[in-house]
């Protein structure tokens, strides 16, 4: 089974205009579909990031603060699912509740070292 990172871009912005009862009723969705992955058994990581990030870069690797995204194009959270394929996770990253929020989830292999 290979493993595949979905990195979770977005939604923030359309987070932030809901009010609490909708918020509660968005992480549902998150639990209902990440509780499904684990039932599944392809479920193998993930978690919301915080807002906060600093940049480490260069040979002089200074430290600055950053990235400076618009909260559409931030990276909001990760998963990391089991799957066969490329197309089964792409397939199951559809049901992902970033969706209804506007998000775009990008999926990526893992590679082995």
């Amino acid at each position: 089974m290979n493993r595949y990172m979905l990195i979770l871009w977005g939604g923030d912005a359309r987070i932030a205009k809901m009010s609490p009862d909708q918020i509660q009723d968005h992480m549902k969705h998150w639990t209902t579909w990440m509780d499904g992955l684990a039932k599944q058994g392809v479920l193998d990581g993930g978690e919301p990031l915080g807002s906060e990030a600093r940049l480490v870069k260069g040979a002089k690797k200074p430290v600055t603060d950053g990235p400076y995204t618009e909260a559409k194009e931030a990276v909001t959270g990760y998963v990391i699912l089991k799957a066969e394929s490329m197309d089964k996770a792409c397939e199951i990253t559809k049901g992902c509740p970033l969706f209804e929020i506007e998000g775009t989830v990008e999926v990526r292999p893992i590679r082995a070292m």
